[in-house]
C-alpha cells in the first residue's frame, strides 16, 4: 500500500467513527494521522517499525495499524465500524461534500440507507425540515447525488495508465505473434475512461489469455470480449485478423461522432481488410490525425504538424511549497525542477485569504522574496521566478492591496471559495479578476474536480475574449483531477489568440510530473508548442510577464 492509500484509511476511520458519534479524541488522531501520513517523502511499506516510530505524531497505536494494513491490507478497527454500517451509509460517506453529521441525521431520523433512497428523499423534500438542513441545502445535495450517480464506474486517465500498461505487456507475452494495439478512449487519452480496449490482430484463437485468471473473461460475441482484470478494471478485447488489423485499429480508436463524420467525409468509401492505420488516411486522402485528435469532427482534414509534447514545456508554472500547503521546500522544488530540464520555476504558494493552506500573508511574502533571491543568486541561469495564486475575492477582486501584487513577477488568478455561483455571477466573478491589471494567468477557471465537483457555470466565450482583451493567459491545470480548463475550449482560444498556460499546481516535487497529463489533454484541442505559454524558453516567459507588468 502506498501513503496515500494508508492516509485515506486513516481518514475513512475517522469519518465512520464520527458517523457513529465515537470517540471525539480518537477521531481527532485518525484525522491527525491522515495529515501526517500524507505528506511523508519516504514509503511506510519501506520503513521499519523502529523508523516509524522517529515519525513525529505517529504513536505506537498508529504503527500497528500501519503494519497491520502493510500485512493484510486491511485494518480490523475499520472493520469493526463497516459491520456495523449500512453498505448504502458507507457509500454515502465517498460523496464530496456531505459529511458524516449530515449522513448521521438522515440515517438515524429518516431511515435512509441507501443512495437511490436519499435522492428520492430529496426529489420528496423530506429532508428540509431536518435540522441542519434547508431548501438550498437539499437541492445542493440533489446534485452532488445526481453527478456522484453518474460518476460511478468511471475513472481518470491518471488511474489507468499502470494497467493499460500491464495488460499490454501481459497480451504481448501471451500472443508474441499477434499485433497488439490499445484503442478507444484511453487511447485518445480522454480525461475520463469508462473501460480500457485493446485491438488483437491474429490469424490464432486467444483464448490462453483468460487462463492464467488475471483477466477474467465475461462475455463474447463476434470476436469482442468483455472481461475485467483482479481489480475490477473493465477490459474490451476486439480480436481481428492480421490483415484487418489496421482497419479495427482506426474504427475502435474514433469516437462515435468523429466515426461518423469521418464516413461522412470519405463518401462511402469501404476501409475494410486494411493492415496499418495509415492507409485508413491515405485511402481517404486526408491528412493523418493523432488518436488525440479523434474525438470530434472539427479535427477532420486538418494537419497539425507541431502538437505539443511533454518534452516541449520549459518551465514549471504554479506550483507550491512548504511555505503554504506544499510538501517539500522552496528549493527541493526548484532543484528537482531543475534537475528534470526544466529552465524555470513560477512559485506560486496560496494567498492570505486561503488560511486553510496557510496562505502567506504580507510579512511572509517579503520573507519568501528574500529566500528566492538568494536561490535565484545559487542555482542561475535556472530561475525562480516570484508568483503567487491570489484568490479571486467574493467580488472578483484579489488578494492582497495594489502595491503587494506589484511586486510579483507574476499572478495566478484562482477562485478557491464561494463556488456554489451561477453563471451570471461566476462569469462576471473571473472577468473582474481578469480584467485587474495585475492579472497574468487565469487559474483553473471552472474549479472542477473530475468525477467529485462539477465546476461552477461560466460563459466560457466571454471569459475568452475578457482574456483576449486583456493579455491574459489562460491556465490549462494539469492535475489529473482537474485538467481546467477543458480542452474542449483550446480551439476557441486559439482562435482569440489567448496563450495557454500548462501548469501542474504542483504541490510536491512529484507534482511536477502531472505536466505530462496537461499536454495529453492540450493536444486534444490542437494546442502547439508555439502556442504554450509554457514551452516559451526563459527569456521569451520573462519578457512575455514583463510586458503585461
Amino acid at each position: 500500500m502506498t501513503n496515500k492509500e494508508i492516509a485515506k484509511q486513516f481518514q475513512y476511520l475517522a469519518e465512520i467513527m464520527e458517523l457513529h458519534e465515537d470517540n471525539p479524541f480518537k477521531i481527532k488522531t485518525y484525522q491527525n494521522n491522515y495529515l501526517t501520513i500524507r505528506k511523508l517523502p519516504e514509503p511506510l511499506a519501506e520503513m521499519q517499525a523502529s523508523e516509524m516510530e522517529k515519525i513525529k505524531g505517529i504513536g505506537s497505536s498508529t504503527i500497528a495499524s500501519i503494519r497491520e494494513m502493510l500485512e493484510t491490507g486491511t485494518m480490523q478497527a475499520l472493520k469493526k465500524f463497516e459491520d456495523i454500517t449500512p453498505v448504502g451509509v458507507q457509500e454515502m460517506l465517498h460523496i464530496p461534500g456531505f459529511g458524516p453529521k449530515k449522513i448521521r441525521v438522515i440515517w438515524k431520523e429518516l431511515g435512509v440507507e441507501t443512495i437511490g433512497e436519499l435522492r428520492y428523499a430529496c426529489n420528496e423534500n423530506r429532508l428540509v425540515e431536518l435540522k441542519g438542513f434547508g431548501e438550498k441545502t437539499q437541492e445542493d445535495l440533489r446534485q452532488k447525488l445526481e453527478y456522484f450517480q453518474k460518476s460511478k464506474g468511471k475513472f481518470l486517465f491518471a488511474e489507468l495508465e499502470a494497467a493499460a500498461q500491464s495488460v499490454h505487456e501481459k497480451l504481448t507475452n501471451l500472443l508474441p505473434e499477434a499485433k497488439i494495439g490499445l484503442a478507444g478512449a484511453f487511447r485518445r487519452r480522454s480525461n475520463i475512461i469508462e473501460h480500457l480496449e485493446f485491438v488483437i490482430g491474429s490469424n490464432e484463437p486467444i483464448l490462453q489469455i483468460f487462463e492464467n485468471e488475471w483477466l477474467i473473461k465475461l462475455s463474447e460475441a463476434n470476436g469482442q470480449f468483455n472481461a475485467k482484470t483482479l481489480d475490477e478494471i473493465p477490459v474490451t478485447i476486439y480480436h481481428c485478423s492480421l490483415a484487418e488489423f489496421g482497419s479495427k485499429l482506426f474504427r475502435y480508436s474514433a469516437s462515435a461522432a468523429f466515426m461518423e463524420a469521418f464516413l461522412e467525409q470519405s463518401k462511402g468509401l469501404d476501409f475494410k481488410g486494411l493492415s496499418d492505420e495509415n492507409e485508413v488516411f491515405q485511402k481517404a486522402n486526408l491528412p493523418y490525425l493523432e488518436p488525440e485528435l479523434r474525438e470530434q469532427a472539427w479535427s477532420i482534414g486538418k494537419s497539425f504538424s507541431n502538437l505539443v509534447e511533454p518534452g516541449d514545456v520549459k518551465g514549471v508554472v504554479h506550483a507550491h511549497s512548504t511555505w503554504s500547503d506544499g510538501l517539500h521546500s522552496l528549493r527541493q522544488m526548484a532543484e528537482h525542477a531543475k534537475q528534470f530540464g526544466y529552465s524555470y520555476l513560477g512559485i506560486t504558494d496560496h494567498s492570505k485569504s486561503a488560511f486553510y493552506a496557510n496562505g502567506l500573508k504580507e510579512d511572509r511574502v517579503m520573507a519568501q522574496w528574500q529566500e528566492i533571491e538568494q536561490l535565484n543568486q545559487e542555482l542561475g541561469p535556472f530561475k525562480i521566478f516570484k508568483g503567487i495564486e491570489s484568490d479571486i475575492l467574493n467580488d472578483g477582486s484579489l488578494d492582497y492591496s495594489d502595491e503587494i501584487l506589484a511586486g510579483f513577477d507574476f499572478i495566478i488568478a484562482s477562485v478557491h471559495s464561494n463556488l456554489r455561483m451561477d453563471e451570471e455571477k461566476a462569469t462576471q466573478r473571473l472577468i473582474k479578476a481578469i480584467e485587474n491589471p495585475h492579472t497574468t494567468i487565469l487559474g483553473h477557471p471552472t474549479g472542477r474536480l473530475l468525477l467529485s465537483r462539477q465546476g461552477y457555470p461560466i460563459d466560457h466565450l466571454k471569459v475568452l475574449d475578457a482574456c483576449a482583451a486583456n493579455g491574459v493567459a489562460i491556465e490549462l491545470n494539469a492535475n489529473p483531477h482537474r485538467l481546467d480548463l477543458d480542452w474542449t475550449w483550446i480551439p476557441a482560444a486559439l482562435e482569440k489568440n489567448i496563450p495557454i498556460s500548462i501548469n501542474p499546481d504542483a504541490h510536491s516535487t512529484a507534482g511536477v510530473n502531472d505536466i505530462r497529463y496537461g499536454v495529453f489533454s492540450a493536444r486534444k484541442g490542437g494546442l502547439t508548442k508555439e502556442t504554450c505559454l509554457t514551452c516559451m524558453e526563459l527569456p521569451d516567459f520573462e519578457q512575455f510577464i514583463s510586458l503585461k507588468k
